[in-house]
């Protein structure tokens, strides 16, 4: 963990979230300034600072944290209508925070691509 990055003082309880899940490898909170009716943030415990970053044998990772999207559209009982997940790579794709993470949203998406 990155001892200046916000994700990672979040994860160590240094900064306030409102968590929705944690596991061993992940947390999810919810987006701070949400653009959609459900907004959360899915976010490896382990700081990686972008999709760049990712090495091959990290690969898992990003398993676990698309089979949370699932979980979590059947727990904001979005499973059937349907939900986005984004993923932000650099400044110019609109990543703000240099730890990788994915959006997932549902509800009223207008305005979102």
């Amino acid at each position: 963990m990155e001892k200046e990055c916000v994700f990672c003082k979040i994860i160590r309880g240094e900064v306030p979230s409102e968590k929705v899940l944690e596991n061993e490898d992940l947390i999810v909170i919810k987006d701070i300034n949400p653009k959609a009716d459900v907004h959360l943030l899915i976010i490896p415990k382990k700081h990686i600072p972008s999709l760049r970053e990712f090495k091959p044998e990290e690969a898992d990772i990003l398993g676990k944290m698309l089979l949370v999207s699932k979980e979590l559209a059947k727990n904001f009982d979005q499973a059937k209508d349907g939900y986005k997940i984004a993923i932000n790579v650099g400044r110019g794709g609109g990543q703000v925070i240099d730890h990788f993470h994915i959006h997932f949203l549902a509800g009223n998406l207008t305005g979102l691509p």
